[in-house]
């Protein structure tokens, strides 16, 4: 590992400060990510800037009703709160099937927003990467892609985001707060990862050096009946090879509201607008749930080795809708 500067921040303006200084700087948190990637050589930051004792691992409610989750809260802590369990039960869901128990106790929120793609080919600096080398190309596309994207990928990446907490919050809408050296700011987070396009390099519309605050998530009542569903590809613990993360909110039998996220398809946790367009104001069977899931992957461009996962994304979007159903009808 390369030789680094540490320091650690005294408070939220130091810290940006500190960054501001140096673009070669990193934020450090939990360092369940960032210090592997540094061990493998793929991030050489030649400092790093710690955050994990500032103040910002509350988790309290907000004004409009919503809750307010500080940056450096641990997963662990956001799993287990009254608030997210009640309210965003799809969101507790989905950080407790992040990880083991220990990765979620260092882990914290912002770390998770900002992790790297698990891609072998950009975790190996023996080989091409377009994401940590611009231009040097993407072998996932003719080598092993099994687990790559099937949506919203191009000619230069395929790799897959691999964040289960932020799948969830795509589904709620939340905002991203950050602050950087002009001052404090945020983004929802539909808008916080870029498309991969042709710099698959640039993954987030976050400013250099801007340091996440916390995370905001507006009242969602449909989301008081919600659910995450990941497949893996084994018990223990291991990434996405496909979730969903659906809310349902069925009256008289017709689906009157309902949120629908995926994860493991894409470079970013994927919105499913389409799916949920067909079921808003629709019959609550699951015809309508295989619909909306066929709609959606309708824009599926699977590579040789991960057609499996159109078939898998269906499936498993019908049954955790089916599944919120029933729950409903009791």
């Amino acid at each position: 590992m390369r030789e680094f500067d540490y320091r650690r921040a005294p408070d939220v303006s130091g810290a940006v400060a500190l960054l501001d200084d140096d673009p070669d700087a990193r934020y450090l948190a939990g360092g369940t990510n960032l210090v592997d990637l540094m061990k493998s050589g793929v991030e050489r930051p030649a400092r790093l800037v710690d955050v994990r004792e500032l103040p910002l691992d509350r988790i309290e409610p907000a004004a409009d009703g919503g809750l307010l989750v500080g940056a450096t809260a641990t997963n662990s802590d956001l799993a287990a709160h009254p608030e997210v369990r009640s309210h965003y039960p799809m969101l507790a869901q989905a950080v407790l099937a992040g990880a083991s128990g220990q990765l979620r106790n260092m882990a914290t929120v912002g770390g998770n927003l900002l992790q790297r793609t698990r891609c072998a080919y950009f975790t190996d600096t023996t080989k091409p990467c377009n994401k940590r080398e611009p231009g040097s190309g993407c072998p996932a596309i003719s080598g092993e892609h099994h687990n790559h994207a099937i949506l919203g990928a191009s000619e230069t990446c395929v790799a897959v985001h691999p964040s289960d907490m932020a799948v969830a919050l795509t589904a709620l809408d939340a905002v991203v707060h950050y602050e950087t050296a002009d001052g404090q700011s945020e983004l929802p987070i539909g808008q916080l990862y870029l498309p991969v396009a042709e710099t698959p390099h640039r993954e987030t519309a976050l400013p250099a050096g801007a340091l996440i605050t916390g995370v905001s998530l507006p009242r969602v009542p449909v989301a008081a009946r919600s659910r995450y569903r990941k497949v893996r590809e084994r018990a223990s613990y291991a990434f996405a090879i496909g979730s969903v993360a659906a809310a349902l909110d069925i009256r008289d039998g017709v689906v009157h509201d309902a949120r629908l996220a995926f994860g493991a398809v894409a470079s970013r946790p994927w919105r499913a607008r389409t799916a949920e367009r067909v079921l808003i104001g629709a019959p609550a069977t699951a015809e309508t749930y295989a619909a909306a899931a066929e709609a959606e992957l309708a824009a599926a461009r699977p590579l040789p080795h991960n057609g499996y996962k159109v078939t898998l994304m269906r499936n498993l979007t019908v049954a955790v809708l089916s599944e919120l159903a029933e729950e409903a009808a009791r």
